[in-house]
């Protein structure tokens, strides 16, 4: 196998976001948006983002990252567009064009290759990161938003659709070259476990499921609640980890940062889980793999976001913010059995 750490598969990663200044971005909105805006610079990890601001709107501009394919970039694009085409009321960033009807923007800004920029609305409400309680409500209501961007994704392709990327949960098998860098053996241990039984239980059966684009990272920091009423969804962020996958790997991703705070972690979880059934119905082969897949997306956030926070310790807050959360989550479905966790999920679904 092809050692991760110097696979194309993490190019992305280990190359530096954009260095533009405030100043850069506000002679980009003038230039090519036709904005007099002030901008802000926002936190990101792979690419730079702005907020800009006008007398009236609000935007957010995307610089994307140098080591990333253009016609990746395009996949996140035409996305985009083709939502707002589909299921226009989803709360997803809607592309702004350039000043000669461009929905991407290449700016000469007197590199060797000029830099790739987006210019994307601006989702109002506060990140549901930030929120500390959680309701039924928010769970369920995440569920069917999640389930709404499935079906809005569903038969939507693009030649990129396929490319390769890390976060991508069908790649699992690779973190174990990433796994020397967990300091701590009995969390060494615990990861090495998942992914042998990830690639026991799960790697043989994904060709076999429904697959489609998805967005894989529908986590905290990528959704947007209302600033007065938690329980309300104001924004879906960050398509940048999409990927043609199993659909069932988007629900997984989601249902990882759900985790209850209690010897049965599965409970909250279960709530979005069946809320997402009641939009889009999931297939029994495919409710069966979840418990797995949930175990397997948070050892891939220890270790992806282990590695990277030693490579990047200036970016170190950002990149490990969900770190700590997910060794806890992880540790708590260790004392609890496949067979134990596949009923739950079952009973959510109302499959018996």
């Amino acid at each position: 196998m092809t050692d991760v750490k110097h696979s194309d598969i993490v190019r992305v990663l280990t190359t530096s976001a954009p260095a533009s200044s405030i100043a850069d971005a506000e002679e980009i909105a003038r230039r090519y948006y036709g904005l007099s805006a002030q901008a802000t610079l926002l936190t990101g990890e792979r690419d730079q983002n702005f907020l800009i601001t006008t007398d009236d709107a609000r935007y957010v501009l995307k610089a994307t990252n140098p080591a990333e394919d253009r016609a990746v970039t395009n996949f996140q694009t035409e996305v985009l567009l083709h939502i707002y085409q589909v299921d226009p009321e989803l709360p997803v960033p809607r592309i702004h064009l350039g000043l000669e009807g461009e929905a991407e923007v290449l700016v000469d800004t007197g590199d060797v290759q000029p830099r790739l920029v987006r210019l994307v609305s601006f989702l109002p409400g506060v990140p549901l990161a930030s929120v500390s309680e959680r309701s039924a409500t928010l769970r369920r209501n995440m569920g069917h938003g999640l389930a709404r961007l499935g079906l809005a994704l569903r038969g939507f392709f693009h030649p990129s659709a396929g490319h390769e990327l890390l976060w991508d949960l069908k790649h699992a098998s690779r973190l174990r070259d990433l796994l020397v860098h967990l300091e701590d053996d009995q969390r060494r241990a615990l990861a090495t476990r998942c992914i042998d039984r990830f690639e026991e239980h799960v790697l043989p059966v994904l060709p076999r499921l429904r697959g489609q684009v998805i967005h894989n990272d529908y986590n905290p920091s990528n959704v947007m609640v209302d600033e007065d009423d938690h329980e309300q969804i104001t924004g879906i962020l960050d398509f940048g980890d999409m990927v043609y996958a199993p659909l069932i790997n988007d629900l997984g991703v989601a249902a990882a940062y759900h985790l209850a705070d209690s010897d049965t972690p599965l409970a909250t979880a279960a709530e979005l889980i069946g809320a997402y059934h009641e939009v889009l119905p999931l297939e029994e082969g495919e409710v069966d793999l979840l418990f797995d897949l949930i175990a397997t997306r948070l050892t891939m956030t220890v270790v992806i976001t282990g590695w990277r926070a030693a490579r990047y310790p200036e970016n170190r807050d950002y990149i490990l913010r969900h770190n700590a959360m997910s060794w806890t989550g992880l540790e708590r479905l260790s004392r609890v059995s496949r067979e134990q966790g596949r009923d739950i999920l079952r009973q959510a679904c109302n499959m018996g």
